[in-house]
């Protein structure tokens, strides 16, 4: 089909016509595990409570080469936060968050990026749930306010399954800023999001509502993730376009989650994303430090690309995610719907 030619003059869009190809940052959440998050806790809280914590995935992230740093803030909205009783500190922990990552950045030595990660509401819009879209808007527009006041340079509206809460995310968001925002689904259900949205259909709305950037990440694996990326890269031009998928197959051994992704398979996932015209690369869940430097080395060629196919591990992925949604429910029964799929944002 033919594209939607959109016009992006944002700081994303510049720092990409600048350097051509801009690498993010990895996982958040399973990162801030392996530094002492304990599970059932509110990674968000780490802000207030670790800030130096915090601080210190920022700055290995940059020190491995990420243009972009994602703030510690995918639930800290008002329906998440509450899970936590921290639904009254809303701006307090976003305004900290992109604080925290606002000094690491700009002590960095180049031009890097603060993204101020915003997740799921956490409840299902109506008519589907409880959540009204004015109530899910004015949750976002709070977000954005406290990401904006902390210094956020853009808002990276994350993991999104439904365009109706991406849309209340957008609309919440411009209430209450100027800054420019970034949206990417999850597409982990044969090739859609959950809520069954396609490539094509994300790409062409949310270009339709403006947006300075359009992508993927987290998903299923990282064959279904492509593909929804290749679909987004048709329908849209002139918009910058994102993967940020995870490192391979989410594994349970025992009570402990790895991901089958190394940094070699993450950085063939960014030479394969590079030829399609995905201009801004990085990593979700169980991506490392590690896996950043590679995906930054085979970008600046200074690594041969790995030889690594396509579809390896793909042929067994469904089976294999729906034995992880298996054991992970089993493990942990009482985990919240965002870490059953899912244990951090990206």
């Amino acid at each position: 089909m033919s594209g939607i030619e959109i016009v992006a003059t944002d700081v994303l869009a510049a720092l990409v016509a600048e350097r051509g190809q801009l690498v993010t940052d990895g996982g958040t959440g399973t990162e801030l595990f392996a530094r002492g998050l304990s599970t059932g806790d509110a990674p968000e809280r780490m802000n207030l409570d670790r800030p130096d914590v915090v601080e210190g995935l920022h700055r290995s992230y940059i020190n491995a080469g990420a243009d972009i740093v994602l703030t510690n803030t995918f639930g800290a909205n008002r329906h998440r936060l509450a899970l936590h009783d921290l639904e009254h500190s809303v701006i307090k922990i976003n305004c900290s968050a992109a604080s925290l990552a606002r000094r690491v950045a700009d002590r960095a030595g180049r031009k890097v990026l603060v993204a101020g990660s915003m997740g799921p509401a956490g409840k299902l819009l109506a008519p589907l749930g409880d959540l009204g879209p004015d109530d899910a808007a004015d949750s976002f527009a709070e977000q954005a306010r406290g990401l904006a006041e902390g210094g956020a340079d853009v808002l990276w509206v994350e993991t999104m399954s439904a365009l109706d809460e991406a849309e209340a995310a957008i609309l919440g968001a411009r209430s209450v800023s100027e800054l420019p925002i970034v949206v990417t689904m999850s597409f982990d259900t044969a090739g859609c999001t959950m809520m069954g949205v396609t490539g094509t259909h994300a790409g062409t709305r949310l270009a339709e509502l403006g947006v300075a950037g359009v992508g993927a990440n987290c998903g299923n694996n990282l064959a279904d993730t492509e593909a929804a990326l290749s679909q987004i890269r048709a329908a849209v031009s002139g918009v910058v376009v994102i993967s940020k998928a995870n490192a391979g197959i989410p594994r349970w051994h025992g009570t402990e989650l790895t991901y089958e992704g190394s940094p070699e398979v993450m950085a063939a996932h960014a030479q394969r994303m590079r030829t399609q015209g995905v201009t801004v690369i990085g990593g979700c869940c169980g991506n490392t430090p590690e896996h950043i430097a590679a995906i930054r080395a085979v970008l600046d060629e200074t690594i041969d690309v790995p030889d690594i196919a396509q579809n390896s591990g793909h042929t067994t992925a469904r089976e294999e995610s729906a034995q992880t949604a298996t054991a992970d429910r089993r493990a942990n029964p009482r985990r919240t719907g965002r870490q059953r799929r899912r244990p951090t944002r990206p």
